[in-house]
């Protein structure tokens, strides 16, 4: 952050002092809208705001009392009180969507407790006086006997719209999307691992509130996430079209690029992209090779003359004599296995291939165990067969 941002910019804290109102109520303005903020020159770094909307709100004609009421939140027992009815009714219009909830806590005994803005509230009940008295209508009741709960739908779906429109990347705005929907439907949605790894680091903040219990927790977190089978396809339609637009904008950062996070080692460790690697290649036998000849087992061929690499032992075949060779740093194509000395008039050193260890029994000894307990297997069947291990 510069110094001249700085100096048109202020934290939330000394914006709420400014604004003369507490923490949370300054909370739900910026939350609302009511407030805008601007981003810092840091990523995922706090927002500020700026000085002239400071400015704005402390010129309107009823600051500060409007705005408190603007932000004035109520409890269910509140709202009830303010429309004239009782707890219970209410709770009943809010489960069928007539009030939306702004925000939720949970208290000492893990329910949930939904917090409605008095001003949503008032506006309810002067247009529609009918639903405060009487008998609630039939389609009320048939969809309050099926147990329909629509208050943390209706607070997915506020909290979604403030995160959208604070989101300034295509990007971001999947991520918030992508917060609203369990890990098993991003994946469906989200084919390709690096899209949900940068889709995971864009993830929004939990909402203020959430409880730091285990259990606590875990309630919280479902009541982030869309539950209602016709919510989850909205959803999922809703994020593929965002990745479309994403897409178009710009492809997700790789690891290994710039503003991409390396698990486990340092940026740059990556290459862009998929890496595949391919499998071992068959071993190359030698043209006029004799059929019995087995790439596994040791050769010698006759290697460049003057070739300066130290000397070792190679074993030939099973029991043959060992004798000093030399190999150099390349090798070449094995050719079938010759026994005793090279042959005279050869001044080239033999080399030796292998890829097996000297020991290591051949293919008779792999079909042998295959004729264990067989009559014709040549060995009693109350003795333990040897078997040698490299």
């Amino acid at each position: 952050m510069t110094v001249d941002e700085g100096a048109r910019t202020v934290t939330p804290g000394r914006a709420a002092q400014e604004l003369e109102l507490r923490r949370e109520e300054f909370r739900l303005a910026v939350q609302l809208g009511l407030v805008r903020t601007v981003p810092t020159g840091e990523a995922g770094g706090p927002r500020r705001i700026e000085r002239r909307e400071l400015d704005r709100l402390r010129a309107a004609p009823d600051f500060p009392t409007g705005l408190r009421e603007r932000v004035r939140a109520v409890g269910t027992a509140e709202a009830a009180a303010l429309l004239e009815i009782a707890p219970d009714r209410f709770t009943r219009l809010a489960r069928t969507g007539h009030v939306s909830p702004v925000r939720f806590s949970l208290n000492r005994y893990r329910a949930v407790v939904w917090t409605y803005l008095a001003e949503e509230v008032a506006d309810f009940g002067r247009a529609c006086p009918a639903l405060l008295t009487g008998r609630l209508p039939l389609d009320l009741r048939e969809r309050l006997a099926a147990h329909e709960d629509l208050r943390p739908r209706n607070w997915r779906a506020r909290r979604l719209a403030v995160l959208l429109r604070t989101a300034d990347d295509p990007w971001a705005r999947a991520a918030a999307i992508a917060s609203q929907l369990d890990p098993v439907q991003v994946a469906e949605v989200v084919d390709d691992p690096y899209e949900r790894a940068h889709l995971d680091r864009l993830r929004p903040p939990p909402p203020p509130g959430m409880p730091g219990a285990t259990a606590a927790r875990e309630i919280a977190e479902r009541l982030t996430r869309a539950d209602d089978p016709d919510e989850i396809l909205w959803q999922r339609l809703s994020l593929a079209m965002a990745l479309d637009e994403a897409r178009a904008d710009g492809p997700a950062p790789y690891p290994g690029e710039a503003g991409a996070a390396v698990p486990g080692g340092a940026a740059g460790a990556w290459p862009r992209g998929r890496v595949l690697v391919p499998p071992p290649p068959p071993p190359r036998v030698p043209t006029g090779a004799p059929e019995s000849f087995s790439p596994s087992r040791t050769s010698v061929v006759p290697g460049p003359a003057g070739d300066p690499a130290p000397p070792v032992r190679v074993q030939a075949g099973r029991g043959a004599p060992q004798m000093p060779t030399s190999v150099p740093a390349q090798v070449p194509v094995p050719v079938p296995a010759q026994a005793g000395p090279p042959a005279s008039g050869t001044s080239a050193s033999p080399v030796a291939v292998t890829d097996r260890p000297p020991a290591r029994p051949g293919r008779s000894r792999f079909l042998d165990r295959f004729r264990r307990g067989r009559p014709d297997a040549g060995r009693p069947r109350g003795r333990r067969r040897p078997v040698s291990w490299p």
